[in-house]
């Protein structure tokens, strides 16, 4: 066992202890005293990775109740939150498009048609993860796209007119391009990447207020357009130098992947109806189809489309479009670590420990609003390096919260731009999933990541700052500064 995750084993439940009997200051409540402990206890099991980050998101089942804090009844109800079975039926359907290797048909198409200069190979590559990554993980995404990049890679001879290793210098930039564009193409939809839809949790939990799918979509898509571009510019002109501009055989190895996939079958055929018919649900229900059946949300969407695949019949004897078998691959690690940060975020609003730690954070006030946000955009950032991006999205939204009431911003300002600078880490494998997965390929070193990274996290930072500050106001119609009144009530009421 690493050194690391002994020291946070003891450090854990030791600081519990500490601040459970030593950290009394006026104002906080036993309640919250207790919320507090717990969530310090959580942090640095998820830091450490002591125990299996899923496993420690149970923590609180156990640590709320016997703290009395919130009572278990509370507690577990959160791991059943809509958001959670949105992310269900979510995974259900990606796991189908899997399943029948659409999402290979997919991912090659794009790419044969971009071409075969090596700048637009990348691109292709780009545009190809960035839009899987809007509805299927991030990491399945990376996982489905690596044997194909490296089936590229591997047909770039090198250029006798060069010194340097073309084949090893197109490789690093695929596997970083194919890394960022997942983390990127998240961003666009609610549910492309877990920290939207703890966002959206926790302000449906805090305020009572839903983000719809088409709101998050006309904020977060346009980010990830911006920052996909910045990115390939970066990658292809920047960070990386290439002499060989065409790519050998690289239309030809396209075009024979494709070949080998034959015909489009009729199971792909019809996992390409209900992902394309749930796509368009998901965009028009509160434009059009929330007017037509009133009770109609996003996770009835997802759970309706994903039950449906387990009706429609495949042309294999005796099976459907998907299986409780193929189940098994659900990443149930995520779902319930999803659900522990719903149970933080629930102990956080009804102790009022968000309300306390809100009144301490009054330095603030003396900074612009563009200064905190700029600030509060690259600490997450940065954090997420090296924290679980859902695990610290999780912790601060609720904190955030009641700081917005103190320093006088709207809450979603702060809260949007903590969730979406929790995507965008690219400075290390551990950072994320996605850099996790091209750090395997064997084609980059760390240094290679932390170098082009850190360029990305200082493009990202300003970028999102500038998203969150000018136009998500005008884009959701609400004002930087200034509280809203109904807000106000809500979070002052417990």
């Amino acid at each position: 066992m690493r050194k690391s995750k002994v020291i946070g084993l003891i450090l854990g439940p030791l600081l519990y202890s500490l601040i459970r009997v030593f950290f009394l200051p006026e104002g906080l409540t036993d309640e919250a005293n207790g919320v507090l402990a717990s969530t310090s206890w959580i942090a640095i099991w998820w830091i450490t990775e002591a125990i299996p980050i899923a496993v420690t998101a149970l923590l609180p089942i156990i640590l709320f109740p016997l703290s009395g804090s919130l009572e278990i009844g509370a507690t577990t109800a959160s791991f059943g939150h809509k958001y959670v079975f949105l992310y269900l039926g979510g995974f259900i359907i990606a796991l189908t498009i899997e399943k029948w290797n659409l999402h290979k048909r997919i991912a090659l198409n794009i790419i044969n048609v971009i071409g075969s200069n090596i700048q637009n190979i990348i691109l292709g590559f780009m545009v190809a993860t960035a839009f899987l990554s809007m509805w299927i993980s991030n990491t399945a995404t990376s996982v489905m796209m690596l044997p194909i990049g490296i089936a590229i890679v591997k047909q770039l001879k090198d250029n006798p007119k060069t010194r340097v290793d073309e084949n090893l210098i197109f490789g690093k930039a695929l596997m970083l391009a194919i890394a960022y564009s997942a983390s990127i193409g998240g961003i666009s939809t609610l549910i492309g990447t877990p920290p939207n839809l703890v966002l959206a949790g926790v302000i449906s939990e805090i305020y009572g207020y839903e983000i719809t799918f088409s709101q998050w979509f006309v904020f977060g898509f346009p980010i990830s357009l911006i920052l996909l571009f910045i990115c390939w510019k970066y990658l292809t002109s920047f960070a990386f130098s290439f002499k060989q501009k065409e790519f050998p055989g690289g239309k030809a190895e396209i075009k024979r992947l494709l070949k080998g996939l034959g015909k489009m079958t009729y199971e792909e055929k019809a996992v390409s109806i209900v992902f394309a018919t749930t796509a368009f649900c998901w965009i028009t229900r509160s434009l059009i189809l929330q007017k037509l059946i009133p009770g109609l949300d996003d996770t009835i969407i997802a759970i309706l489309f994903a039950v449906l695949l387990f009706l429609i019949p495949s042309k294999t004897k005796h099976k459907k479009l998907i299986s409780w078998k193929d189940t098994r691959d659900l990443p149930w690690g995520i779902i319930l670590l999803f659900g522990g940060g719903m149970a933080l975020a629930k102990g956080f609003e009804t102790s009022g420990l968000a309300l306390w730690i809100g009144s301490q954070m009054t330095s603030l006030i003396d900074l612009t609003t563009l200064v905190i946000i700029l600030l509060l955009i690259a600490s997450v950032n940065f954090l997420t390096e090296i924290t679980s991006n859902l695990a610290t999205t999780a912790m601060l939204l609720p904190v955030l919260a009641p700081l917005a009431l103190t320093i006088d911003i709207h809450p979603f300002i702060l809260m949007v731009g903590a969730a979406v600078a929790a995507s965008c880490a690219f400075m290390l494998p551990v950072a994320t999933p996605p850099n996790a997965v091209v750090f395997g390929s064997g084609y980059l070193r760390i240094p290679d990541m932390v170098i082009k990274g850190f360029i990305m996290n200082l493009i990202s930072i300003l970028i999102l700052t500038i998203f969150v500050f000018f136009l998500l106001p005008e884009l959701w119609d609400i004002t930087i500064e200034g509280f809203p009144e109904a807000f106000k009530k809500e979070s002052l009421t417990e």
